[in-house]
């Protein structure tokens, strides 16, 4: 319950929840594989807070 997920209207519809899942199973993923000594829970924050750092993740 991390992102509030149940808070979402997308759980209710056809293939959205799915559709949810899969997008934010490879952005955390994408986190998860950065080359950084952080943690995963700071490299998230980072990422949330700097558009340059959240930048690098998708480019690694």
């Amino acid at each position: 319950m991390m992102f509030r997920d149940d808070d979402c209207r997308l759980r209710t519809d056809d293939h959205a929840p799915a559709n949810l899942a899969t997008t934010k199973h490879t952005a955390l993923n994408l986190i998860r594989t950065a080359p950084d000594k952080d943690s995963f829970h700071l490299r998230r924050k980072v990422a949330a807070w700097d558009d340059d750092v959240l930048a690098s993740f998708l480019t690694a």
